[in-house]
């Protein structure tokens, strides 16, 4: 293959990738994932053809850097407009935070490369690697999993497979559908690639067909559920002045605003972003009283994004949580704190080691660590009728690991009440690429969502994972509408009760076969 043709497939991959999550169109945005998610495998295999392994991992490193690079582009945005870093490492931001996501591509490229050299290509062992190498996302070195293949297919059929194998298996079927599809159209030029060829191409695609078919069949309709009130807000505060004390004032206006509203419109519990709240609840007594004084005068409950305090004997200075409150004037105040803290924005890694060196570079870095809460747990909203609801509230980033969240359902919880601050994003796809991973958390838990962010999007998502109701982004609005609580006899999906089962037998499949791989003729070339 020409260095021409490879250039060209590389850039073909990165588009594909790029346009398969939501990006901005508009006053909303445009998706083409359920069609562009099959162009991602597909285009980064083409490019691989006749490497070795490790020039495979090379080209797949650039490649999937590249690509997650064009996704999160809004990094740019983060560091540089809200971090205050210089102009050019806000370029190389994306870059830099796609190397993670540029090193599974690259274990991928090798895989293939490994067996097409012993000709034990197989295409449902290149899904299985894939999806498992997405599920390595979620949790090495703490893990990042924007840009995860599966979420590109949230507005697609192949969303059914979610209760049973979470977002990997979104994956995995896109991988094999690709590929396979690739062998029906060109069966010659996959026949290059070790994919076999037109009929067994059509017999694998139909074996897919079938497999998203039964999903759907066996996707249970929920029965007749007991439905509460919920309103999320949207104060729509610019991140520029959120934490200005001349704003502080005007912000909590603005809450208490939208709050009275949705008590006018019915709504039992009312839900506010995360770190809404422009103080700590606990360390101001005064604030504290304030809000569930509004609580009881608005007869709601209250679920509150703040910060958490705690003083500990013999620290210097107190700790500092990202903090979810449950507010009503008949019970006491709870709070749960979030428990997965992003890097280099709520705490700094090795901040021993790169503490003066970010510094010196991005003068918005923060100076303290946020510290993590023990894990998710479920709190108790009370309903119009006083009755206790159990809820999770999973906070911003947490929503980006499928077993976290899942732990929420497990728990309990009978719905979800996810909170964010997406003000950091700018009018880029970000916003409209976290509501799909949101959605996805909703279509594995069996959960209704509801979303409440500070500039949008803000959102109901019912539990096949669908959109119901959103706002635009960058306004002061509001949802109410009546949310399904999950009934307590009614089973959880297979998802939550086994977690990612899915995934680890395709780690074990992959492993399997390489083994047997191993044992075959390879010829090297450098």
């Amino acid at each position: 293959m020409s260095r021409r043709a490879r250039l060209g497939w590389v850039l073909l991959h990165v588009g594909a990738t790029f346009l398969a999550f939501p990006q901005p169109w508009g006053d909303g945005s445009i998706d083409l994932g359920p069609v562009l998610a099959y162009a991602v495998p597909l285009t980064a295999l083409l490019a691989l053809r006749g490497l070795s392994v490790r020039h495979a991992a090379m080209l797949g490193f650039v490649q999937g850097n590249l690509a997650l690079a064009a996704v999160i582009h809004w990094f740019f945005v983060v560091t540089h407009y809200y971090g205050h870093a210089p102009f050019i490492l806000g370029l190389l931001a994306p870059l830099g935070g796609a190397m993670y996501g540029g090193l599974f591509q690259a274990i991928w490229a090798a895989g293939f490369a490994f067996l097409a050299r012993r000709g034990a290509v197989s295409i449902w062992v290149l899904a299985a690697l894939w999806a498992a190498l997405d599920h390595g996302r979620s949790f090495f070195l703490g893990g990042f999993t924007w840009g995860t293949l599966g979420y590109a297919q949230h507005g697609s059929p192949v969303l059914a497979l979610a209760p049973w194998t979470g977002v990997f298996g979104l994956s995995f079927v896109t991988v094999v559908a690709s590929l396979a599809g690739f062998a029906c159209f060109a069966p010659e030029r996959a026949k290059a690639f070790g994919l076999g060829g037109r009929r067994a191409g059509a017999m694998t695609l139909a074996g897919v067909l079938l497999l998203v078919a039964a999903a759907r069949v066996v996707w249970p309709n929920p029965p007749e559920q007991e439905t509460v009130s919920v309103a999320v807000l949207q104060g729509n505060i610019e991140q520029g002045v959120k934490w200005s004390p001349d704003w502080a004032e005007r912000t909590l206006e603005i809450y208490d605003g939208l709050t009275r509203r949705a008590a006018e419109e019915g709504a039992a519990l009312v839900v506010w972003p995360e770190t809404a709240v422009p103080g700590s609840p606990d360390g101001d007594p005064e604030l504290m009283e304030r809000l569930v004084a509004l609580a009881k005068e608005t007869g709601t409950t209250l679920i509150v994004g703040a910060v958490g305090v705690e003083w500990r004997a013999g620290e210097e200075g107190p700790r500092l949580f990202d903090s979810a409150y449950v507010l009503s004037a008949e019970m006491e105040p709870a709070r749960y704190d979030k428990s997965h803290l992003v890097p280099f924005g709520e705490y700094l890694p090795l901040r021993s080691l790169l503490g003066r060196f970010i510094r010196a570079l991005a003068t918005g870095s923060a100076g303290r660590d946020v510290t993590a809460g023990p894990g998710p747990r479920v709190l108790i909203a009370l309903g119009p009728d006083g009755e206790a609801i159990p809820v999770g509230i999973p906070i911003c980033y947490e929503l980006l690991f499928p077993d976290l969240v899942r732990q929420f359902a497990a728990g309990g919880a009978r719905v979800l009440l996810a909170i964010t601050n997406d003000a950091w994003y700018g009018r880029t796809g970000a916003p409209y690429q976290f509501l799909a991973i949101t959605a996805l958390r909703a279509a594995e838990t069996g959960l209704w969502v509801a979303r409440a962010a500070n500039t949008g999007v803000s959102a109901t998502i019912d539990e096949r994972g669908r959109v119901r109701d959103r706002t635009a982004i960058f306004e002061t609005d509001l949802l109410v509408g009546a949310v399904p609580l999950r009934h307590p006899d009614r089973g959880m999906t297979f998802y939550v009760r086994h977690g990612n089962v899915f995934a680890w037998t395709c780690w074990a499949a992959v492993l399997g076969w390489l083994v047997r791989a191993r044992r075959l003729p390879f010829e090297d070339s450098r």
